[in-house]
């Protein structure tokens, strides 16, 4: 399982963008209060914006369907 918690440097998200892996797509979610409070204790815990963690969750969640559909 890949490791979720690798934290990219400042350096590396600037070259990402630099390198035309530009970062330009928005998705607007709808969640309840208590999600959001769960969502604001892990971005102050880990230092990270919501987009960073929402698409870490996303990865997560990708790698977790893969491996349940190819068994």
């Amino acid at each position: 399982m890949p490791d979720f918690r690798k934290d990219c440097s400042t350096k590396e998200k600037k070259a990402r963008r630099t390198l035309g892996n530009r970062l330009d797509n928005v998705i607007s979610i709808r969640i309840s209060d208590q999600e959001k409070r769960n969502l604001e204790r892990l971005i102050k815990r880990s230092s990270k914006s919501v987009s960073e963690v929402m698409r870490e969750a996303l990865e997560l969640w990708s790698y977790k369907q893969r491996a349940l559909f190819s068994e």
